[in-house]
């Protein structure tokens, strides 16, 4: 999964494409995407609000960005500093869950 699929120049800026490069790009756009989740939550509530689909977005990204750096990068500054979102956002779910709450 670490060969480049295809290759990007921008002015000299050069990123090569890999598989492992993909799921951590799907992990970014998940994990910053649940705050769009969240406002619009927020907004059709009128107040602060954190919906299931926020909760289930953010173990995802946090699951892909973290295999990512563990299996792709094996950086250990990725791989500590994504550890602690994974067990913050599974807590969150699991009480999410256990509330019985609905989306």
């Amino acid at each position: 999964m670490n060969e480049i699929l295809f290759e990007i120049n921008i002015a000299q800026i050069h990123v090569a494409v890999t598989w492992w490069k993909i799921i951590g790009y799907l992990g970014v756009i998940c994990f910053a995407g649940r705050w769009v989740v969240q406002v619009i939550d927020s907004y059709k509530k009128k107040a602060p609000s954190f919906p299931l689909l926020f909760w289930l977005m953010s173990m995802s990204g946090s699951v892909l960005v973290l295999s990512y750096f563990i299996f792709g990068k094996n950086d250990s500054v990725g791989i500590f500093s994504n550890s602690f979102p994974v067990v913050v956002a599974g807590y969150n779910l699991l009480l999410h869950l256990k509330q019985g709450t609905r989306p």
